[in-house]
């Protein structure tokens, strides 16, 4: 018995098809096919067969009749004995059947070893083996279920998996020189499939080996001018070079072959050395062509006429030509191109001045603070921004490396964008002047896509295509302003953490807000940490009563929750009856050449400078506080003229603030609150910062003297990359590196959870762990990877939406009743 799928459904037995009944009956052993092996629940199959809230009251019968006919018809007495069972296996059902009897798997081992020939270098018997896959496709998947309204997501998985194995297959005819032979088909393939990049590279390639240039460039306008017109968006970045390899004829788009037949035409004989930079070079839009930087020019025929005269005969003592060496020869960029699980989020940012304000610099200010709001956010969170046109922009999350917690930090950083640029963050005061009069709408998109980047250049952005695409700038179409819309996918891939809402009947979910139990994350206990939180508290000691400084820097992988470890330090520092002064500021990714916001927020923390405060409120509290620390007139003067350009936002925007200045008078003013009582400052991110910030904090804690003063920095193994001699040299200087929590930890944790959401005596953990549970059932490793994950959440703007507006993290009163208490970050 064989099941074919790829075409109108069909089930052979003996050579005779059997009989399936009606359309309910075929719909249920469809979708078991798609799913076989697997238990399906029988509510998963009702929502596949109905449309939703169409469902009948007597769904579960219906279910229950289908099945038991479709077991009738799976059994004739020639069967093979065990070939396929019907399964009633709680909580649905399960077809099991050996895999190589559905055309389905056929279909995927060929492709896979398609592939195989074709990464080995045998494109010949790789596109015998991509054809004999394709072949065994009658038509789209399931057609005669699509005809009667099915539209499940699996058959778009299976149906982009024929449109890759057709794009593997025209690849490796190209490297077999057959463009002729594949030019019509991938006329029509484009045709249909008009914004897969990979398929309209192959065509202009295709059509260039044919002699047709032209047409290979208007095929590249034609689809610039549909994706900047539809998604707003520029072709990526091998489109383009394989649009400027064809602009310059170069000769790595020519098969290897072909230009061996060139050379003999044009000088009777073959060339004797080999031509490294162009052999071997993968064509298509796979690789970005390159032309090589030495090449020796064809030789001239005697004979040939040269301005009505002859070419001069060489002399016979003329020296041979020196070969350039093999160093000369230019290192093409690798590119990779896979299917692979990402997020994408799309940003809209329109600009829509105030008042009427059409003031064209004001304007401009705004869309450069856009911008740079933008690209901050998505690197902070690990993302990468890969285009941006207009005021259109687009991120990933997963390249090139794949986290379960992509969908969740894409949709942080649209909640963080909109908050930032929004309405918002346009009442935070001066400091986001430049943000006003912006609309921000945002969409999140999670699944697979085909994705191409170069693992060797991080600098080059990623790209990606397909259906994906599609649809996340669909949900941006639908989104009203001020809102940001996901998919069904990352909604159940973020709704342990996100509140969503339906809000009207086009498709996706509206973003509400953070979970209460999710932003709670100060209510559990740490686990594994102790050690470490001990080592901080003994150092913390040590420095109040030894009145020495200590630099200590805490390492992590990202997501190992070092935020999440300085939040419990700090929670255990505001319950200590000893006062001890607090500041929390957070280097983000660098965007210009000065670390003026990192300054702006720790001056602003001594101060108890407030979000929205006004200038002269800004002026009156740093010079109270200047006043109450500093003794003498002329220092005075002089910490007020460095800080004060730094804090107002108009002399900011005005003058140049002097960094060097600023810095001197950020760290006597930190040693003058030191002076006072003991002070921890922590500088969360340090792996962001730039050159002058990393050493303004290696250099804190030694520059004081002797002060009670703490120096946390917290930051990933990258800032070792960096500086391979940070903490050498410091006397007070420690290291710790944060491992990943065992699992033994995390089921303790499991179990406390558990207790105290019995008992009733904590709510937020009670939410926690119902948030859980949803999110990874009854799985102890799924369990324990989605606990990992809420741990290892607790970001800075957690912090923020934890502690309430204007507050920096838990702290405790200063000694001195008139210093005020550490402030928060106005640009958040």
């Amino acid at each position: 018995m064989r099941f074919r799928m790829l075409g109108p459904l069909e089930v052979v037995c003996s050579d005779q098809l059997v009989g399936l009944g009606g359309t309910r009956q075929r719909a249920t052993l469809g979708f078991l096919l798609l799913n076989a092996n697997r238990v399906v629940a029988s509510s998963q199959l009702i929502e596949a067969l109905w449309p939703e809230g169409k469902a009948p009251q007597s769904a579960r019968k219906i279910l229950q009749n289908s099945v038991w006919r479709l077991r009738r018809a799976l059994s004739p007495d020639e069967r093979d004995p065990g070939c396929v069972e019907l399964l009633s296996q709680a909580p649905g059902y399960m077809l099991r059947v050996a895999p190589d009897r559905t055309d389905l798997h056929n279909f995927r081992g060929l492709v896979e070893k398609g592939r195989a020939e074709l990464a080995a270098g045998s494109p010949e018997n790789a596109s015998l083996l991509l054809r004999d896959a394709l072949a065994l496709w009658r038509g789209p998947v399931l057609a005669d279920l699509v005809e009667t309204g099915i539209d499940w997501p699996e058959l778009t998985s299976v149906s982009n998996a024929r449109l890759d194995a057709l794009e593997d297959c025209f690849e490796a005819e190209l490297a077999c020189g057959h463009h002729h032979r594949i030019l019509a088909e991938l006329q029509k393939t484009v045709a249909t499939e008009p914004l897969r990049e990979r398929l309209l590279g192959q065509l202009m390639l295709a059509l260039y080996r044919s002699g047709r240039q032209t047409d290979a460039l208007d095929v590249y306008h034609s689809a610039r001018t549909e994706m900047v017109e539809k998604l707003g968006l520029e072709p990526g970045h091998v489109l383009k070079a394989l649009q400027q390899a064809i602009l310059a004829h170069d000769p790595a788009l020519v098969p290897v072959g072909v230009r061996q037949q060139i050379e003999l035409l044009m000088t009777g004989a073959p060339r004797d050395r080999a031509e490294p930079a162009l052999q071997g070079v993968p064509v298509g839009p796979d690789a970005v062509p390159a032309r090589p930087e030495t090449s020796a020019a064809p030789a001239v025929p005697r004979d040939r006429r040269v301005d009505e005269g002859r070419v001069p005969e060489e002399p016979a003592t003329r020296p041979p030509a020196v070969e350039p060496p093999a160093a000369a020869t230019p290192v093409l960029p690798t590119m990779v191109a896979e299917r692979k699980d990402v997020s994408v989020l799309i940003v809209r940012a329109q600009l829509s001045p105030e008042d009427g304000d059409s003031d064209p610099e004001r304007i401009d200010e705004a869309a450069e603070n856009a911008a740079a709001v933008i690209r901050e956010e998505v690197e902070c969170l690990g993302g990468t921004v890969t285009a941006s046109i207009g005021p259109i922009w687009l991120a990933l999350f997963g390249v090139p490396r794949s986290g379960e917690d992509d969908a969740e930090r894409a949709v942080h950083a649209a909640m963080t964008i909109r908050d930032r640029l929004g309405v918002a963050a346009a009442s935070a005061g001066p400091a986001t002047a430049a943000a006003r009069g912006v609309s921000v709408q945002a969409a999140v998109a999670t699944g697979e896509a085909l994705v191409r980047y170069q693992p060797d250049r991080g600098e080059v952005p990623p790209s990606v295509n397909g259906a994906l695409l599609d649809e996340c700038h669909t949900l941006l179409y639908l989104t009203p302003a001020g809102e940001i819309r996901v998919c069904d996918d990352t909604r159940r891939a973020t709704e342990f953490a996100v509140t969503y809402h339906r809000g009207d009947s086009s498709p996706g979910w509206q973003v509400g807000g953070f979970r209460q139990e999710y932003v709670a994350l100060h209510a559990v206990p740490v686990i594994d940490r102790e050690y470490d939180l001990d080592v901080l508290r003994g150092l913390l000691q040590r420095t109040r009563h030894q009145t020495r400084p200590h630099l200590v820097t805490v390492l992590g992988e990202p997501g190992i929750g070092k935020t999440r470890f300085i939040m419990e330090f700090e929670r255990r520092v505001a319950a200590n009856p000893e006062a001890v002064r607090l500041l929390v500021v957070r280097s983000r990714p660098v965007i210009g050449e000065e670390p003026l916001e990192v300054l702006y927020d720790l001056v602003a923390s001594c101060c108890g400078i407030l979000r929205g405060d006004s200038a002269e409120t800004t002026r009156a509290k740093l010079t109270a506080t200047v006043e109450r620390l500093v003794e003498t007139e002329n220092e005075r003067q002089w910490m007020l003229t460095r800080l004060h350009p730094l804090l107002d936002a108009e002399i900011c925007a005005s003058t140049r603030v002097a960094v060097a200045d600023a810095l001197a008078a950020s760290r006597q003013l930190l040693a003058e609150i030191a002076g006072r009582g003991p002070l921890v400052v922590v500088v969360e991110d340090l792996h962001w910062a730039d050159d002058v910030l990393v050493d303004f904090v290696k250099d804190l804690a030694p520059s004081v003297g002797s002060l009670p003063l703490l120096v946390i920095a917290t930051a990933r193994p990258e800032l070792l990359k960096r500086r391979p001699e940070w903490g050498s040299g410091i006397r007070h200087g420690l290291t710790l590196t944060l491992e990943p929590i065992s699992d033994a930890a995390i089921d303790r944790l499991l179990e406390f959870l558990m207790s105290t959401t019995a008992s009733g005596l904590n709510t937020s953990a009670g939410g926690l762990l119902e948030a859980l549970l949803e999110g990874a059932g009854d799985d102890p490793a799924a369990r324990r990877a989605q606990l990992r994950r809420i741990l290892a959440s607790g970001s800075a703007s957690l912090r923020d939406e934890r502690c309430g507006p204007g507050a920096g993290g838990p702290q405790t009163a200063a000694p001195d009743p008139c210093l005020p208490r550490s402030a928060g970050h106005p640009y958040r």
